[in-house]
């Protein structure tokens, strides 16, 4: 019979490369528990994504990162169904009682020794152990149904189909993403969700982005400006929810080209 331990699988997240690539080095090298990283992230943000749609038994986190920082993330791992444990490996050790507070398994400070990152994947599996004695028997989860959107709404993590997604517009600190039936904030920047959806977008303003499938027509149109006076500009049709949205005229060649390759 074999009785080999299954090796924890790891996600790294640090806005550093060099320290992504040292902890690999690191966790390659550990046989007792074995580990493999399975994903990296260089965001919070970025994080939440890739947890949304993989499955990780531990993460490694720094804590000084841009935007949402690894305690704030911690504690949003914390309301998943079956959140992954976290080791905070960080340079600033003035946070370790703040880490102890989001149930941390351990904190690593930088330069990490490989014996110390043994030491912390022993105690994750002593943890997952005990979780697993005191845990009810999980339901199963149904097939994914294809990509998502990831996005955090009253503490709750939703995971919205692409499918349904009309177009991402930035506004103040925030994109909001539209559906057919509600509008949602979203964490990250248009610029990581233009890089991250692919084809089935297209930008049409510095500040949009819309579904391809849910544009409707590309016509000309009169606005009215702020100021009260009267603008005329190209605008595309969003056909679920009949709003008109402003192509800049950088971007409407492009969009009238897709378009055309469409049939619209």
């Amino acid at each position: 019979m074999d009785h080999r331990i299954a090796a924890l699988r790891v996600l790294l997240v640090d806005d550093e490369e060099l320290s992504r690539l040292r902890l690999r080095t690191l966790i390659a090298d550990c046989v007792d528990p074995p580990a493999q990283v399975v994903g990296e992230a260089a965001t919070a943000a970025a994080a939440l994504h890739w947890l949304a749609l993989h499955a990780a038994d531990v993460v490694l986190l720094d804590i000084r990162m841009p935007g949402m920082d690894g305690l704030a993330l911690a504690g949003r791992l914390r309301a998943m169904p079956r959140p992954p444990l976290v080791i905070f490996v960080t340079a600033h050790a003035e946070h370790a009682l703040e880490a102890f507070e989001v149930e941390a398994v351990d904190y690593l400070t930088k330069p990490v020794r490989r014996l110390r990152l043994q030491e912390a994947l022993a105690r994750v599996v002593q943890r997952r152990g005990a979780l697993a004695a005191t845990a009810p028997a999980p339901l199963a989860e149904p097939a994914a149904a294809g990509p998502v959107i990831v996005v955090h709404e009253r503490g709750e993590l939703l995971r919205v189909p692409l499918a349904e997604a009309l177009y991402l517009k930035a506004e103040q600190k925030y994109v909001t993403l539209r559906t057919a039936h509600r509008a949602l904030l979203l964490d990250e920047s248009l610029a990581e969700l233009e890089e991250r959806l692919g084809e089935r977008f297209v930008r049409i303003h510095r500040n949009a982005l819309v579904a391809v499938d849910a544009v409707a027509a590309l016509e000309r149109r009169r606005w009215q400006g702020e100021d009260g006076t009267e603008l005329e500009a190209w605008a595309v049709r969003i056909a679920a929810t009949d709003e008109w949205l402003a192509v800049s005229r950088r971007q409407l060649a492009a969009v009238r080209e897709l378009l055309a390759a469409e049939g619209l």
